[in-house]
């Protein structure tokens, strides 16, 4: 059996509740959460693997992070008199 370390890309957003919600982007649904980042990390590192295990288990292939896609954030002027989160 080989072993190889691999890295994927972990999104997290902050919910209105407090708690933070993990997104694998490399892994189709791949979404779990933490009371604070630290344990939304570590959430999302055990459904990696959970994943990885359930992939190695039907034979198919474990995706490698989607080192294409590209990430930017963009400024727009809102001209409005409602307020927004």
């Amino acid at each position: 059996m080989n072993s190889t370390n691999r890295s994927y890309r972990v999104i997290l957003r902050k919910e209105p509740e407090g708690v933070y919600t993990a997104f694998v982007p490399a892994f189709t649904n791949c979404i779990t959460w933490g009371e604070n980042v630290e344990q939304a990390i570590a959430m999302a590192k055990e459904a990696i693997e959970g994943c990885i295990e359930v992939l190695e288990e039907k034979g198919l292939p474990i995706p490698l992070d989607d080192t294409d896609t590209l990430e930017q954030f963009v400024s727009v002027h809102i001209q409005s008199s409602l307020q927004y989160a």
